[in-house]
């Protein structure tokens, strides 16, 4: 079985910002298929970015690789690439900050098993990202 793979993409945004684009790529290498799974920039995307720093040093990129002219996506390693997933999923809707970096801070430090199981609920319902925001949102 093929480890997932995880594509972190930037894109620029035309007030000069950037903002990501994870996908997943599923199939085989042979045929393979990219799902977009979170696109994210501004508050939700700045109250993430030590998870993705993490997630890029972890993968074996620097830190100032990203950057808005960035063309080529990082690959992530699986088990960065579910945080990353599962912080921006949590984080994309909401405007508080305190309560964004409360979220962001009790996903990054979950054991890898409980970010798995909460990551495979919340790529495919809404309700799972609403219940993992009040778990651990704390409103």
């Amino acid at each position: 079985m093929n480890p997932r793979q995880f594509l972190l993409y930037v894109f620029p945004r035309p007030d000069g910002s950037y903002g990501v684009d994870l996908r997943q790529r599923i199939n085989s290498a042979a045929d393979p298929e990219e799902r977009s799974l979170v696109r994210a920039w501004d508050a939700p995307f700045h109250a993430s970015l030590p998870q993705v720093v993490e997630a890029l040093r972890k993968s074996g990129y620097r830190p100032s690789d990203l950057n808005r002219g960035r063309r080529e996506p990082f690959e992530l390693r699986e088990d960065q690439g579910v945080r990353v997933a599962l912080t921006l999923l949590a984080l994309k809707p909401l405007r508080k900050t305190s309560r964004m970096e409360r979220i962001a801070e009790a996903i990054r430090s979950m054991p890898d098993e409980e970010a798995y199981y909460w990551f495979s609920k919340a790529v495919s319902m809404r309700s799972a990202r609403r219940a993992l925001r009040v778990l651990l949102g704390g409103e």
